[in-house]
Order: C-alpha cells, then structure tokens, then sequence
C-alpha cells in the first residue's frame, strides 16, 4: 500500500510538472477518499475531466487487470498501468481509456474475475462487478508527455509560466 500511495504522488507530481512546462496551470487534482467506485484519482484541466485507476507492478508490462464496471460508466474514465522498479521509478506505462470526454472502450464482455483472496471454505468468489481486461487491451506509453497526452488530448506546449521573483526577506 505504501508503495502505491508513492506512486500516487510521484505520478502527480510529474503530470503536474509535465504540464507547467508546457505553460498549463489551470488543473485540477481531487483524490478519492476510497476506491468504492473504480478510481483513484480525478484530473482535471480545460473541461475534461479523468477518472484515473491506478495499478502498478514490478514487470515490463500488464497481466489482465481487473476493472470495474463503475468506471467504465464514466465519461473520462481510464486505467494507467505503471511498471515501477524497486527504486521506485516509473515507466513505462501502460493506458487503457478513451479520448477526454469520452468512456472507457467497452469492458462487459471480458470475463468475471474471482477474488484474490480465498473464503475459509478455500473458496475465491467472483468479482461481479468487475472486469479482467487482457493485457493486449492497453496501449504502451513510454514517456509521462505521452500520458498527459492520453488524459488531456493534444496541449499547445507555451513555456513554462512567468514566475516574479519573491521579495528578498529584510528581518
């Protein structure tokens, strides 16, 4: 769980920076509170709006990932799958989504995945709710450019803002 939550703010914060040096402020970051309804992370620049799942893994690429089926109801929703080494860098990733706007590709045929964890009958329940989308389904970014691109569309790049330099402390 740590690792994830580093990532989280690792990815964030290169989306952020990513879109400052192009010249772009007007985002912004809401995260959720819990994963109850198939995302992690809301961005959101310029009217369009992301529903961001986050999963992360030590290999080159995605097995199937488990989807839920709220997220592909909604408009912007999507999946970034970030291969991470054990010095915790990032990429490449791995996207599943739709243009801004729009809903994730469709998701309802792929089979019902089963639960990781086994009930004390030895049992693992499906996960009716959700998804296994095969790992042939995302599509391969290599750079954090590339991702802000699949979130946001094609940005005009303008340079980063225009910062005044802050008045010298005289205390």
């Amino acid at each position: 769980m740590l690792r994830e939550r580093i990532v989280e703010h690792v990815l964030v914060g290169e989306i952020l920076r990513t879109l400052w040096r192009w010249g772009v402020t007007d985002v912004e970051v809401l995260r959720s509170e819990f994963d109850g309804f198939g995302y992690d992370l809301v961005l959101s620049r310029a009217g369009k709006v992301r529903f961001i799942q986050f999963k992360t893994g030590s290999r080159a690429r995605p097995g199937a990932v488990p989807i839920a089926l709220s997220l592909a109801a909604k408009l912007g929703g999507c999946v970034l799958w970030i291969a991470v080494t054990e010095q915790l860098e990032l990429g490449p990733f791995w996207w599943f989504g739709g243009a801004p706007g729009a809903p994730l590709p469709p998701i309802a045929a792929y089979p019902v995945p089963r639960r990781q964890g086994r009930r004390t009958d030895g049992h693992r329940p499906p996960r009716s709710n959700y998804r296994e989308v095969p790992a042939a389904a995302f599509r391969r970014l290599a750079t954090i450019d590339a991702v802000v691109e699949a979130l946001f569309g094609p940005i005009e790049r303008q340079g980063p803002p225009q910062v005044p330099d802050a008045p010298a402390d005289v205390s």
